[in-house]
């Protein structure tokens, strides 16, 4: 049986029941507390919390009532827990879940009843059931008995799915715990509740999950984490209405009906099966290669675009490693490109949105791929030069000599070549040893160079750290802080291309940054000319258009200087400074580097257009620019 075919089954079976069909929302969620939508039951939140009612409510995909108490869906889901899994042979980050859903329609045995006849009726799935799983209870999770009392009563056994799955025939009945079958909450807060698990055999004869079924008794204000560790003092509090929530992924459904050992084989990832086939022994870099393909594909489609921030970075982090895994393999870059357009093709019947917008995704990738090729090159070849053959300090692990790269090493190769943490694990298992990157370490750097960007961007003389003259910069939220390291990455090109343009003797005389712009003043002894102004803006805007890599090292004053370093305030520096240096991983040529704090973005496209708003006298031999980003 083929996929499309599942998927159709699936459908009818559900809305021959009562159920409304309802499209898969975007990737990107509603939910602000969510970075991607991680479950089908996301955009049906509203109906199990009171907050819609899905009779009378206008349901966005829909853009009337669902006119229905039950719903079913198929939904394009991202979990980026699941990002260090890929490779083996059933962990994905994108995945379809199908999921049938009831707001008071039906609950334990409706939803029991109807999972175990799609599955085992020869009509439809024609599946044998394994195993099931239920909640074991727990006894400290504090719960309201009712309206009336408030004495905390536990989660009890779920003796109840036990008796119906019993009167289905089911005797493989096993029980287990809160972090396996008590779903939710999503995101900071949500409905959440005791869930059964359906397990069938895939083609190798081992038992996969198939089907959780959740039922929502319950409302916490809190996320799971707070949930689990049972001491937020927050509770569990009774959905007024309980509810249905079930999720099926379609990959594991269909490796289980088509008798195929891993997902892979499946003909759901048909594009790639010819490159599988011809790589059976680098089997896990084809399976990251084939995950992460189809991940950028919707990604993209769904509007999401590669940068160092949120969703954006783990789209950025999934194209790098598919680069790599790709290259490493010895197939050019447009190879990957073509796969994308073959998932684009195969998944546009079903979703007309990868149809739709195949020429923004096949333009979103090639941009993004050029980027990092240009940084790659530079950046392995230096990783390789400093790693020949992994010889770093070593440790004894158990019988294995593990050899280990620094988190400070791989922060300097993350913060100067743009290489992601997946990259460089990659890089150092090439040379076929046991290596492990020093992940901790890694973090903690990662968090200092954050700590110094966010106090860089506060009140520090202009928000540039220890060295600007004047001005002070208020933050109110991250999202300034992103605009702010922006224009302080501009004043830094702009210092350099008023040098380039009107000559060395220019030097930089103070500086403020607001969210709204840069000012920078600067000795020169006349007025600056239009014409040299627009040369000036077009030098700015060249660089920023040439993706310069922007590195930072710390070393002392004079070693600052005699690397050719600017500063101007020497008053101000301490012992050690930090030097910043924007350039071209191509050619190594050097645009600027400048003694500063920070912050800075990590490569020059993220500033984004620069253009000067005025020029005028600030003092005696001073002039003074405003410019902005856009």
């Amino acid at each position: 049986m083929q996929s499309s075919e599942i998927r159709q089954k699936f459908f009818e079976f559900f809305e021959a029941r009562g159920h409304r069909v309802v499209p898969s929302s975007s990737l990107i969620p509603d939910d602000p507390s969510v970075l991607l939508t991680t479950a089908g039951m996301q955009q049906f939140k509203p109906y199990y919390t009171g907050d819609a009612d899905s009779m009378t409510s206008v349901h966005p995909m829909l853009g009337k009532p669902l006119g229905s108490k039950n719903a079913v869906s198929i939904q394009k889901s991202f979990r980026t827990s699941d990002i260090d899994e890929v490779g083996d042979e059933r962990h994905l980050t994108f995945f379809e879940m199908m999921g049938n859903f009831s707001f008071g329609g039906y609950f334990k045995e409706g939803a029991i009843k109807l999972a175990h006849e799609f599955l085992t009726s020869k009509e439809w799935m024609d599946l044998e059931i394994s195993y099931v799983t239920i909640f074991q209870g727990k006894e400290d999770i504090g719960v309201p008995k009712d309206e009336e009392s408030k004495e905390d009563i536990g989660v009890p056994k779920d003796e109840e799915s036990k008796r119906i799955w019993q009167s289905l025939g089911i005797a493989d009945i096993r029980e287990e715990g809160m972090e396996d079958v008590f779903w939710g909450p999503t995101g900071s807060s949500g409905p959440c509740g005791p869930t059964t698990e359906i397990y069938c055999k895939n083609g190798a004869g081992q038992d996969i999950e198939v089907w959780n079924i959740v039922f929502n008794e319950f409302f916490f204000n809190g996320s799971r984490e707070e949930l689990l560790a049972g001491n937020s003092g927050k509770k569990l509090e009774r959905l007024k209405t309980p509810g249905v929530d079930t999720g099926m992924g379609l990959e594991r459904l269909v490796m289980v009906v088509q008798k195929t050992t891993t997902i892979f084989e499946t003909d759901l990832f048909a594009p790639i099966h010819s490159f599988m086939r011809g790589n059976a022994s680098r089997q896990e870099e084809m399976r990251i290669i084939a995950d992460h393909v189809r991940a950028v594909t919707f990604l993209l489609a769904d509007g999401v675009r590669p940068s160092n921030k949120e969703r954006g970075y783990i789209l950025r982090r999934l194209i790098r490693r598919a680069i790599i895994q790709w290259q490493q393999l010895g197939f050019s870059r447009h190879g990957l490109s073509n796969l994308i357009k073959g998932m684009m093709d195969q998944y546009g019947v079903f979703y007309e949105e990868t149809k739709h917008n195949q020429g923004t995704v096949d333009h979103e990738f090639y941009v993004e791929a050029e980027k990092f090729d240009r940084t790659l090159k530079t950046g392995a070849k230096e990783f390789f030069d400093r790693f020949p053959d992994m010889k770093i300090k070593e440790g004894a692990f158990g019988f294995h000599q593990i050899k280990r790269i620094s988190g400070d090493d791989a922060f300097y190769f993350h913060q100067s070549y743009g290489l992601t943490l997946d990259v460089i694990k990659d890089f150092a298992k090439k040379g076929g040893h046991i290596v492990e990157v020093d992940e901790k370490e890694f973090e903690s750097a990662l968090e200092r160079h954050r700590e110094i960007s966010r106090a860089g961007s506060q009140s520090k003389f202009g928000g540039h750290g220890l060295y600007m003259k004047t001005g002070e910069v208020t933050i109110r939220d991250e999202s300034e802080v992103e605009k702010v390291t922006r224009l302080h990455t501009a004043t830094h090109l702009m210092h350099a291309a008023l040098r380039a343009v009107l000559g060395p003797e220019v030097r930089q005389d103070g500086s403020d940054i607001t969210v709204e712009r840069t000012r920078f003043d600067f000795r020169f002894g006349r007025k600056v000319t239009p014409d040299e102004l627009k040369k000036v803006e077009d030098w700015v805007n060249e660089a920023v258009e040439k993706d310069l890599t922007v590195k930072w090292e710390e070393m002392s004053y004079e070693e600052a200087i005699a690397r050719g370093a600017l500063g101007f305030f020497h008053e101000k520096y301490p012992v050690r400074v930090k030097v910043y240096t924007m350039f071209d991983p191509d050619t190594n040529e050097v645009y600027s580097k400048e003694l500063c704090g920070g912050p800075h973005v990590a490569h020059t496209n993220e500033v984004g257009r620069f253009r000067i708003v005025k020029e005028e006298s600030s003092s005696a031999g001073v002039r003074r620019i405003r410019g902005v980003v856009e």
